[in-house]
């Protein structure tokens, strides 16, 4: 079963998150999914098996350029997971279903997403599902 998670499951999708998401803190994750699920711009999903979430997808709208897009708003795929175990099963393509079609109920003609350079498992993924690569880039910074 896959359903909207609401106020009720941030803690789950936190628990998901933080072993995709390392750098980050459990109870920093848990108040951004808080926030999240009550942003009419975002929406996140969780799959259950055996009423056990073991997978998420958070997406959203993105009102900016989006690397490859011609039009806005684009849903945006920020992050989708599955728990080791339950890989290879089709969870995450009926996650990213879901994101899809409530992108299209929110007006949008375009879906993007993105993956690091080194992420083979992230770039394989997409590209079975039906993404195309829009670039490939190297983003700088230093200290001021």
């Amino acid at each position: 079963m896959i359903r909207r998670a609401g106020m009720n499951e941030a803690r789950d999708l936190a628990n998901m998150a933080i072993q995709m998401w390392t750098d980050h803190d459990l109870e920093d994750l848990t108040e951004e999914f808080r926030q999240l699920v009550m942003n009419d711009d975002a929406v996140c999903f969780i799959k259950f098996v055996d009423d056990k979430p073991i997978a998420f997808a958070q997406c959203q709208l993105r009102h900016d350029y989006v690397e490859g897009t011609e039009s806005s708003p684009v849903g945006y795929l920020e992050g989708i997971f599955v728990s080791e175990g339950y890989r290879k099963k089709g969870y995450a393509a009926e996650l990213l279903s879901e994101c899809e079609k409530w992108a299209k109920e929110k007006g949008c003609s375009e879906f993007a997403s993105d993956c690091e350079l080194d992420n083979m498992d992230s770039l394989r993924f997409h590209m079975a599902l039906g993404f195309e690569e829009a670039n490939r880039i190297i983003c700088f910074r230093k200290n001021l």
